[in-house]
């Protein structure tokens, strides 16, 4: 048996949500930008229904839904778009504000605009991964345009305080750009009544298809769009819409609402019972906050001592499906533990738990004796 606690890198599709995109692959084949015909008509309105559900579960306004192939292009999009549009009306402002623990998905934009001329500022967090609310509060200025800040950490699964870093944005008059690919149907979050000017979000992290995502943007928010040729979308991200793949964006964030609250509290156990198995091993210390309101339920991050990384993750990989950082880093050592205090060594030596939907009891049970036995023969 090999169980898949890996989660945060990618969920699996929802059976319900494979069956609402099954008709527009190919019983409903038509481009919802033709609307001379009804089958052109009938996917502009499966487009919409889907525009809808994403607003919903967001708690914000339909057109301000923009469909993009992931949050990767989206965060691209918000960072990108926001700075090009500054830069074309002349405005004052062009620092840039974010935090050293960002995903690479935000954090190379930013370096990328930081060589065209926009200065960045990345400020630390704490030892558990949050946001200092006076740093930032320091880092803001006249000069500031935007600030990103991500809601839920991919690593350690630390939750930001977003109401609270909006009120600073607000007051600095920047705007906030909130990457939300680990918390969009995983925990509460209104988009309008947190003060979030710019959202992004994916399809695969929440149970949807991959190769999906949208950003999502309050009204007045300037953006010049970083592709061109079709004017889709508004005008603000041009290529045809996938109807298939937004259905299913849509379906699944749906869906990820409705049972929100159940899950939460089942994998929040079924974390809480992984903590205590894996403590007991002796040795193994947790990394961003406690479990509880400050750290997604489905996440578990904790480093190993006196074992060598490598090795350690040879031995669990047999049994369990698990990782030692973001998916998107490549085997380098993470980031994010980096800047909690930890070595690279130690850095190496952590491992990422990420629950799911269809974590059962047995997997729990699986995971635990699968790190005390490998800990047990390495440091043996």
């Amino acid at each position: 048996m090999l169980a898949y606690l890996d989660h945060q890198a990618s969920t699996p599709c929802d059976a319900a949500v494979l069956a609402a995109m099954a008709p527009w692959w190919s019983e409903h084949p038509a481009n919802p930008a033709s609307r001379g015909h009804r089958p052109g008509l009938e996917a502009a309105a499966a487009v919409q229904r889907a525009r809808d559900q994403v607003a919903a579960a967001l708690a914000t306004e339909p057109a301000g839904v923009v469909f993009t192939s992931g949050a990767t292009e989206a965060n691209n999009l918000a960072l990108k778009g926001v700075a090009e549009a500054a830069l074309s009306s002349g405005a004052p402002r062009r620092r840039l504000v974010s935090l050293v623990s960002e995903h690479r998905a935000v954090l190379d934009p930013l370096r990328y605009l930081e060589r065209h001329g926009f200065p960045l500022t990345l400020l630390p967090v704490a030892a558990d991964g949050r946001l200092e609310l006076a740093a930032l509060e320091r880092a803001l200025g006249p000069d500031v345009l935007l600030v990103s800040v991500m809601a839920a950490n991919n690593e350690i699964g630390v939750l930001q305080p977003l109401a609270a870093v909006a009120a600073c944005c607000r007051r600095a008059g920047a705007l906030l750009h909130v990457d939300a690919a680990q918390a969009a149907g995983h925990i509460p979050l209104a988009m309008d009544a947190l003060g979030i000017d710019l959202l992004s979000l994916s399809g695969h992290k929440c149970y949807g298809p991959p190769g999906v995502g949208a950003l999502l943007l309050r009204p007045g928010v300037p953006l010049a769009p970083q592709l061109h040729g079709g004017g889709q979308e508004e005008g603000r991200r041009a290529g045809s819409v996938p109807v298939p793949l937004v259905v299913g964006l849509g379906e699944a964030l749906r869906l990820a609402v409705a049972d929100q609250t159940e899950r939460t509290e089942r994998l929040g156990s079924l974390r809480d019972r992984l903590w205590t198995g894996l403590a007991a091993v002796g040795g193994i210390t947790l990394n961003g906050p406690p479990p509880g309101p400050e750290r997604l339920a489905h996440n578990l991050n904790v480093t190993v001592a006196a074992v060598e990384g490598a090795a350690l993750h040879r031995q669990l990989r047999r049994r369990l499906a698990v990782s030692s950082g973001s998916a998107c880093s490549q085997g380098s050592p993470s980031h994010v533990l980096a800047a909690l205090g930890r070595s690279r060594a130690e850095a190496a030596a952590s491992i990422r738990f990420g629950l799911g939907r269809g974590t059962t009891d047995a997997e729990i049970e699986l995971a635990i004796a699968a790190v005390r036995e490998a800990v047990k023969g390495l440091r043996g």
